[in-house]
C-alpha cells in the first residue's frame, strides 16, 4: 500500500489515502465525468482521511440522487466524492493527487451513459 495525498485547486480541501500501488481506475463517459475530465481512483472509506476542508465542501446530486458530488465551494473542484457505483468507497479524482506519488494505474473505460448495464459488468 502507498500513502497518497491531494487537494482541490485552492488547497482548502485536502485528503490522504492508502491505496494499492497498481490500482485499476475508471474513465467514465457519463455527463458529469466527461465534462469535468474526472478519472476515478476508488478508495475504501476506512483508507481515506479528509485532512482539511469539510466545511468548505458543497454537495450536488442529480439523476438517481445516490451519488454525492462534493465540490470545494471556493474553487469549484471536485477532488473526491461518494459514487453510487461503489457505496463502500470514495472516488478520488486522480488528477487532483499531489505530484510525486508512485502509483502505476491501469485505466478501464466505463460506459456511464449506459450506467446500469456497465455496473453489472464491473
Amino acid at each position: 500500500m502507498l500513502k497518497i495525498s491531494g487537494s482541490c485547486h485552492c488547497g482548502a480541501v485536502r485528503f490522504q489515502a492508502d491505496v494499492e500501488a497498481s490500482p485499476e481506475m475508471l474513465d467514465c463517459n457519463c455527463s458529469i465525468c466527461s465534462r469535468s475530465g474526472y478519472l476515478h481512483l476508488f478508495v475504501r472509506h476506512e483508507n481515506f482521511t479528509l485532512l482539511e476542508g469539510e466545511a468548505d465542501l458543497t454537495s450536488y446530486k442529480f439523476g438517481s440522487g445516490e451519488a454525492d458530488h462534493l465540490f470545494c465551494r471556493h474553487c469549484g473542484v471536485k477532488s473526491f466524492y461518494q459514487p453510487r457505483s461503489h457505496p463502500e468507497s470514495w472516488s478520488i479524482n486522480y488528477k487532483c493527487l499531489d505530484e510525486g506519488h508512485e502509483l502505476k494505474p491501469s485505466i478501464r473505460k466505463f460506459d456511464g451513459q449506459n450506467w446500469e448495464a456497465s455496473k453489472r459488468a464491473l
